[in-house]
C-alpha cells in the first residue's frame, strides 16, 4: 500500500478508536475475497466493528516495527510460517493465553509457550505443499517424495517459483530439518539442475505449465490446485484434469504443510476482542469457512470437510509432517545462503 494510503487509514484507526469496547483493528495477509464473510459473521455476533488494512506479511512485520507502541493494531493475520516466527522473534506479537485455542490448535501449529505461559501466535489454517503432474508423461512413483525431484529420471523435468518466495523458503527450511544442511543443499542443487525452465510465476502458473507441456512436474500449495479444480471455467477445468497430485513423502515424515496464523499485537488496545476474534477463527464455523472459502485445511482436528476438490485430492486424509514452525523459521538465514550458492533464483 503506498505510504499515503497507510498515513490515511492509520489516522482513521487511532484516537478515539482505538479503545472502544465494540471496535478491533486488523492488519490482514489474507487477501482472498471469500474471507470477507468471516470479519462480517464475527461483527453481527459480537457487535465488534473490524477496521481492517490489508498488506503481505512482509509489509505487515515492517509497518508494526516502524509503529512501535503507536501501532493501533490488535490483531495480525499472516500467511507463512517462517513470517509467523519472525514476528515473534522480533517482539512484535503479544504473547496470549486461551483455553479455546490451546485445545484447538497442535502444539506443532502454535508459538511455543513463553515463561509466563502464553503463546505469541496460533495456526489457524494449513496448506500442502504438493507435487503436480502430467498424467500423461509421468509415473506417480517418479515424484512421491521430495528426494525424488532432484534424482537424475526428473532431469528437465521441473517447473518452480522461486527459491526465495515464503512458501518455497519454508519448504526448503523444513527440509533442512529433515535431512540437515549438507544434504539438503545438494538436494537444491539437484531441483535446480532438473528444472525446464528458470523459476518464474505463482504456483497458478507452475500448474498450467504442466497442462501446457512445458515441464511435466511441478510444486504447489493444495489451495491453487483447488481453486482450479472448482473454477467454472472450462479452460481451468481442463489444466486440474490433466495434472496428478502427489502428497510427498508419506512413506516418511509426511508431507510439508505451510500454516496462515494470527497473533495479538504487542501494542493491542482491544486486547479482549482481539482475542474474542482469534478464539473465533478456530470455531467450527470459521474453520469450515477456511476450508470452503479458500481451500484451506482447519488446523483444528475432526472436523467434517465438504470441500470436494480437497476430498478428491486426498481421498479424505493424508501424512502432514510434525515439525514445529519455529524449526522452519529458524533455517530461514542458511537456506537463503544456500540458494545463493547453488544458483536457486
Amino acid at each position: 500500500m503506498r505510504q499515503w494510503a497507510w498515513a490515511i487509514v492509520w489516522g482513521l484507526m487511532s484516537g478515539s478508536a482505538m479503545a472502544q469496547v465494540g471496535v478491533l483493528n486488523l492488519y490482514s495477509a489474507r487477501h482472498y475475497p471469500t474471507d470477507e464473510a468471516l470479519y462480517s459473521d464475527f461483527s453481527k455476533a459480537t457487535g465488534i466493528k473490524i477496521n481492517r488494512v490489508d498488506s503481505d506479511d512482509a509489509g505487515i512485520l515492517a509497518r508494526l516495527k516502524s509503529e512501535g507502541s503507536a501501532s493501533p493494531a490488535d490483531v495480525i493475520l499472516l500467511v507463512d510460517a517462517a513470517r509467523l516466527w519472525k514476528g515473534e522473534v522480533n517482539g512484535l506479537f503479544m504473547p496470549v493465553q486461551s483455553k479455546i485455542l490451546e485445545s484447538a490448535v497442535p502444539a506443532q501449529l502454535r508459538a511455543k509457550p513463553t515463561d509466563s505461559g502464553g503463546s505469541a501466535w496460533f495456526g489457524l489454517s494449513t496448506r500442502a505443499r504438493v507435487v503436480v503432474y502430467d498424467k500423461l508423461k509421468v509415473a506417480r512413483q517418479e515424484v512421491d517424495t521430495y528426494e525424488k525431484l532432484a534424482e537424475p529420471q526428473n532431469k528437465g523435468r521441473l517447473c518452480i517459483r522461486s527459491g526465495s518466495h515464503p512458501y518455497n523458503l519454508s519448504l526448503f527450511g523444513a527440509m533442512t530439518e529433515h535431512l540437515g544442511p549438507a544434504k539438503t543443499e545438494l538436494w537444491l542443487k539437484g531441483l535446480v539442475e532438473n528444472m525446464a525452465r528458470s523459476p518464474k510465476g505463482g504456483d497458478t502458473d507452475q500448474i498450467k505449465a504442466v497442462a501446457s507441456g512445458e515441464c511435466v512436474v511441478a510444486v504447489t500449495n493444495t489451495y491453487y490446485l483447488a481453486r482450479l479444480m472448482r473454477s467454472s471455467n472450462p479452460a481451468d477445468k481442463a489444466v486440474a484434469e490433466r495434472v496428478g497430485v502427489v502428497f510427498p513423502n508419506q512413506s516418511s515424515w509426511g508431507t510439508h504443510i505451510n500454516v496462515a496464523g494470527g497473533a495479538v499485537a504487542r501494542f493491542s488496545k482491544n486486547t479482549d476482542n482481539a482475542l474474542k476474534f482469534l478464539e473465533y477463527l478456530v470455531s467450527p464455523e470459521a474453520q469450515n469457512h477456511f476450508a470452503n472459502g479458500n481451500n484451506e485445511w482447519p488446523v483444528v482436528q475432526g472436523l467434517k470437510l465438504d470441500n470436494p476438490a480437497l476430498k478428491a485430492m486426498t481421498g479424505g486424509s493424508f501424512k502432514s509432517e510434525l515439525i514445529t514452525i519455529s524449526a522452519v523459521g529458524m533455517n530461514q538465514i542458511k537456506v537463503q545462503q544456500m540458494l545463493d550458492r547453488v544458483g536457486f533464483k
